[in-house]
């Protein structure tokens, strides 16, 4: 154990961090291009990198040269319990700020904005939430689209069967092998699944968007100290523009291991919130 000194004062994270030596990043196995493995199995990603940006950082906050980082496999149901309890210090994946979560956990400023959309075989013809009359729908456990498909399946009287996967890569299987009809995730998701199959023409993603998702990444509840380095840094990207350059190498440039390139230009939602930088839990401050 290291000794404690004033480095760290005020916030139980980097106090945990300074005395351990530690920092642990939460990331995913599978969530192109935001945290996933590369033919390594190491995790590799945007929001990875953004998160190595903070932990170089913490480095120099804390005067830790040799700060290890411990990474910590979540999915999206243990993702938001292993931020609340404290074993991940930041969750380096795909999670929507909303105003339920910021309620058990804090969120940095917005880092991603992305919209729920249906995808479907095109054989299907299936384009808005009118055409899943009755028919099986795949989403992903414990993430706010299969949250916002039961609210609607309710409310407009659908009668949806509901199929949640495991993880986003289980979902798309079942619209692949006819299990359901079509997959409500996040658009970005859903472009870089369909990017990696064989035959990507086959599917389509609607032009309806169903909800505004504003990416953060979770840390701890009631850390303000933690949470303004946080944000400190990922403005710094932003005004220096560095954040471009990250932008580019995953949305825009072909990436490991398949080298496929998802040709998705920066939207103005997310051009908003790197000239406005807000951790603000509301879609409609995005629309």
């Amino acid at each position: 154990m290291l000794a404690p000194c004033a480095w760290g004062q005020g916030s139980p994270t980097l106090n945990k961090v300074e005395q351990t030596g530690l920092i642990t990043l939460g990331y995913r196995v599978g969530s192109v291009p935001f945290s996933y493995l590369d033919e390594k199995l190491n995790p590799i990603g945007y929001s990875m990198d953004l998160c190595y940006k903070i932990v170089d950082a913490v480095k120099i906050r804390l005067k830790l040269r040799n700060l290890q980082v411990k990474l910590f496999p979540v999915t999206s149901a243990t993702r938001i319990p292993l931020v609340v309890n404290g074993t991940v210090d930041l969750e380096c994946g795909v999670t929507t700020n909303t105003l339920e979560r910021q309620k058990s956990q804090a969120f940095s400023v917005t880092t991603f904005v992305a919209a729920s959309r249906l995808l479907a075989k095109k054989s299907s013809n299936i384009q808005t939430l009118s055409d899943l009359q009755g028919e099986p729908v795949a989403s992903t456990v414990g993430t706010t689209s299969i949250r916002y498909l039961n609210e609607v399946n309710l409310t407009q009287k659908l009668d949806m069967r509901i199929l949640a996967g495991l993880d986003d890569a289980e979902s798309f299987q079942m619209v692949q092998t006819d299990r359901a009809v079509a997959y409500v995730m996040d658009d970005v998701l859903l472009r870089s699944l369909v990017a990696g199959v064989k035959n990507p023409s086959d599917y389509a993603i609607s032009e309806e968007s169903l909800s505004i998702e504003p990416y953060g990444i979770p840390m701890i509840k009631g850390d303000a100290v933690f949470k303004q380095l946080v944000d400190d840094v990922l403005v710094g990207i932003y005004r220096s523009g560095e954040i471009h350059a990250i932008y580019n190498k995953w949305f825009q440039s072909p990436i490991p291991p398949k080298g496929i390139n998802l040709r998705l230009p920066m939207s103005a939602a997310l051009k908003r919130a790197i000239a406005a930088p807000t951790d603000n839990g509301d879609p409609k401050h995005y629309e």
